[in-house]
């Protein structure tokens, strides 16, 4: 591992937009597509000693083998483990629009969800996560973030946590800011850059 390394994850189920949301905050161009799985391996971006790594998509995807999917999340798992030490934040993106109608389906059918699965998986490590609750623009519900909060478990007030975001229409300034600030709280350099305006 490259000394003084820092790394900031993003992960998230197939066709989120977590590509867009990556490409929209950092004004890079990433390998991104209309169908699930477009990413297979991490799209990186680093300035100086901080790195922005955009994992590939976990969970099914359609026309996809299952044993592939497997692979792709073990991958993403193994990943994180290995690198635990110089992650300092993880973005995980979710679908607002479609989050809850995904959860509830797999709930009654017994399974614990992708989403929440990573997301309690990402809180057992001592990086800061935050999800980008993306699709916003495609929302009429005043109370979503409030519900996917409880589903993800968060207990009081989740607005540290979570933040709306429309990749796609370039919404994505609440959640700029806020890994902005939570990586200068760590004193680390570079910052300015990595976000472009």
């Amino acid at each position: 591992m490259e000394s003084g390394l820092k790394e900031v994850i993003f992960t998230g189920r197939s066709n989120v937009g977590k590509s867009t949301l990556f490409s929209a905050l950092l004004k890079v161009n990433v390998k991104k597509g209309k169908k699930p799985g477009t990413t297979i391996k991490p799209n990186v971006f680093k300035i100086g000693n901080l790195m922005f790594t955009d994992l590939p998509g976990f969970g099914y995807v359609k026309g996809v083998e299952r044993e592939f999917n497997e692979k792709i999340k073990d991958f993403v798992v193994h990943y994180i483990e290995k690198n635990s030490d110089r992650i300092v934040c993880a973005v995980e993106v979710i679908d607002a629009k479609a989050f809850l109608e995904i959860v509830e389906r797999l709930e009654r059918r017994g399974y614990i969800p992708v989403e929440i699965e990573m997301f309690d998986f990402l809180n057992e490590f001592e990086f800061r996560v935050f999800v980008a609750a993306n699709k916003m623009d495609k929302v009429d519900d005043s109370k979503l973030l409030d519900k996917i909060a409880e589903k993800l478990g968060i207990v009081g007030d989740w607005r540290n946590i979570i933040y709306p975001t429309s990749a796609k229409k370039g919404e994505v300034e609440n959640l700029k800011r806020a890994l902005k600030a939570h990586l200068g709280s760590l004193g680390i350099k570079g910052i300015g850059k990595a976000f472009r305006s």
